[in-house]
């Protein structure tokens, strides 16, 4: 880069421009008397993006409106226990997976063994809605596992943590999703099972777009769906047992054809102790969203302790009967699963009991609906939870902002993302995606488990000896759970969880250290004051054209009344540059124009070599660089973005501050007269 200033080569066959034309006093002064304010209009900007999301989310609510958007128990209900509540459709079929091919007599044995299983679940279940139930009354503004592990172990537990909830939540998605497709295929398995992958992507761009509109008015979308199936699955449930009173009913038959496609792990060997624990682990997957009230207590309408508790209670007792009364049919019918993941357990026992007519159709399509609006739980917990994480630094701070409807959008959109991901990868198959899905959810119980114990402990308030029993046994029983699923699922898959959760854990933790190292940078003590003004400011002006664009930031830079003002071009075009000088006489412009060589035409290193000479320990330099303001996305296209790049390369230089200064087409008034010929 060559600078024309004297004593160095110009352009060939070029005038060096860098004269005044008049002095600044020749100009008219302007009237330093305060104009009267411009007159108030109720039009607002609206981006072309804005006008989508208003478009397809309905119009954007105030953040006034925030208590309006919470829920009543109702529709909680919906919201937050679809996941636990939909569990009962395969956490039966879990079970006798494992069972299956692993007892005596081909598996007869090991369906006798899926009820007590079962049972042992439901205890479990009873242990820690008590325990969410203490979550609750200690920590009333939400938080859950989360919350508990930060409050009682500190940050690097609280990130453990976070991290399983938030791979839990994922995997939410990925496996509500792809069972309800199964689900779906049990019906018509030659149509739908091929493009099953595709059907799961659509279903969860579809929950997207409802949660995206807004918490209550996902609500209010899944809340039918919810109670048809608790009714409908119910009803079968009362059937088969009324059925098997009065005994006519026989077990399931399999055709040859299909006793081939029947799931067998193994050689048929002896029933052992660990086979029945693995069976209780894979079982686990049922509890699977029972923290979503928890961690969403802040949903709810006032008293909002008191609504979230009874929530829990009511998800409970319909989680149990449900899942009980599935596996109590399952045992009766010999209902045997099937490897392609198809006709699922819960339907041949609603072919079974109730035949293949409407009845059986609607058992299937409520078990379709709750099996994907499952993952409603996850849209709701995921972002409380990410928000909270993002509170404490943990997470990018994007996703504690409310959007258009009040949501967490980031954090909307990022499971979204995340859970088509792994759709994708695993191809919808459930029993795939089964045995990375129980780990997040048994660490995260453990933690909570083992904060309420601490928390007890540490505090003493009343009623502390028995909530020490109830968590530490708790604790200790989803510990046990944790290593078997760990150990018995680990070649299956559960080591991708294993791993992933503790590179979430670091990555969080580094996050948070860069917010940190961020803080105690930009904080402001006590006794700081402002630094006197360099005695020098100069301000330089980035010329391309002699149009009112330029004009328009030469005016501004006048209002900036800096000791020195010089307009700069950088001679990508020899000719160009001379021609610019030549019009540069001819103008009233009372400031000199610098053109600097660039015989490589790379812009952005002339700009920052000539603004670089100018930096002075004891001078502030502004650099301002014209903008044309662009209607429509056709005239944007139509011109580059260099302005983007020389702010980026200016604004990484000390004491250089880079300004923007747009130019409305078609709304400025010439400023400054031509001189003549």
């Amino acid at each position: 880069m060559r600078s024309l200033r004297p004593g160095r080569p110009a352009l060939t066959g070029s005038l060096r421009q860098r004269c005044t034309v008049e002095s600044v006093s020749a100009l008219p002064q302007p009237d330093l008397q305060r104009p009267p304010p411009a007159p108030a209009t109720s039009r607002r900007y609206q981006s072309a993006g804005y006008r989508t999301k208003k478009l397809l989310l309905g119009p954007a609510l105030k953040t006034a409106q925030l208590d309006h958007q919470r829920v009543s128990k109702r529709v909680a209900l919906a919201v937050f226990s679809s996941d636990p509540i939909s569990s009962t459709a395969y956490a039966t079929e879990e079970i006798l997976l494992v069972l299956v091919g692993g007892g005596l007599a081909g598996g007869v044995l090991a369906t006798g063994l899926a009820l007590p299983v079962a049972l042992a679940i439901i205890a479990l279940l009873a242990l820690l809605v008590v325990s969410y139930r203490q979550v609750v009354d200690a920590y009333p503004s939400a938080g859950g596992a989360y919350v508990v592990s930060r409050d009682n172990f500190g940050n690097v537990t609280a990130a453990v943590a976070g991290a399983a909830l938030l791979i839990d939540y994922v995997l939410t998605v990925a496996v509500s999703v792809s069972s309800g497709v199964a689900a779906m295929s049990s019906v018509w398995p030659d149509q739908l099972g091929p493009i099953r992958v595709e059907i799961s992507v659509a279903f969860v761009v579809l929950l997207a777009w409802a949660n995206l509109r807004g918490i209550r008015e996902a609500g209010r979308i899944f809340a039918i769906p919810t109670y048809v199936y608790v009714v409908s699955v119910a009803a079968m449930i009362v059937a088969g047992l009324w059925r098997l009173a009065d005994g006519d009913i026989d077990p399931i038959r399999y055709a040859p054809d299909q006793a081939a496609l029947l799931h067998h792990e193994g050689a048929v060997g002896a029933v052992t102790v660990f086979l029945v624990l693995r069976a209780f682990a894979s079982g686990t997957t049922a509890l699977t969203g029972v923290e979503a009230i928890s961690n969403g207590v802040s949903a709810f309408r006032a008293p909002e302790a008191v609504n979230a508790k009874k929530t829990l209670m009511v998800m409970a007792a319909i989680m149990g009967t449900l899942f009980c009364g599935i596996t109590y049919l399952a045992v009766r019918l010999e209902a045997l699963p099937f490897s392609s993941g198809y006709p699922t357990v819960i339907s041949q026992i609603a072919r079974q009991v109730l035949g293949g007519g409407p009845a059986f159709l609607l058992v299937q399509a409520a078990t379709l609906l709750i099996l994907v609006l499952a993952a409603n739980t996850a849209f709701s917990g995921f972002p409380l939870l990410a928000s909270f994480a993002s509170g404490d630094a943990l997470l990018p701070r994007q996703l504690r902002k409310r959007g258009h409807r009040l949501v967490y959008s980031n954090g909307i959109i990022a499971l979204s993302a995340v859970a088509i991901f792994l759709l994708v990868a695993f191809k919808a198959d459930t029993h795939s995606l089964i045995p990375l899905y129980a780990v997040g959810v048994v660490i995260s119980f453990t933690l909570a488990q083992a904060g309420m114990t601490r928390r007890h402990l540490r505090v003493r308030e009343p009623g502390w000896r028995s909530g020490i029993l109830i968590n530490g046994v708790g604790a200790a029983v989803t510990m046990v759970a944790l290593v078997v699923i760990v150990v018995g699922k680990f070649t299956e898959g559960a080591w991708m969880v294993v791993i992933a959760i503790p590179l979430l854990v670091w990555l969080l933790l580094r996050i948070q250290r860069t917010y940190g190292r961020e803080l105690a940078q930009l904080k402001v003590q006590a006794s700081q004051r402002l630094a006197p003004p360099k005695p020098r400011h100069e301000v330089v002006v980035l010329i391309e054209d002699l149009d009112q664009a330029a004009l328009s930031a030469l005016q501004y830079a006048r209002q900036l009344n800096p000791l020195t003002i010089t307009a700069l071009h950088v001679a990508v075009d020899p000719d160009h540059a001379r021609e610019l000088g030549r019009l540069w006489a001819k103008v009233h412009i009372p400031f000199p124009l610098e053109l600097v060589d660039a015989p490589d035409r790379n812009l952005l290193a002339a700009v920052e070599e000539a603004v670089a000479e100018r930096v002075r320990p004891d001078t502030e330099v502004t650099v301002l660089v014209p903008r044309r303001r662009f209607v429509g996305f056709w005239r944007r296209v139509l011109h580059d973005q260099t302005s983007a790049g020389l702010t980026r390369v200016l604004g990484a230089m000390e004491n250089v501050n880079v300004t923007i200064v747009p130019f409305h087409l078609g709304s400025q008034p010439q400023l400054f007269a031509v001189k003549g010929p």
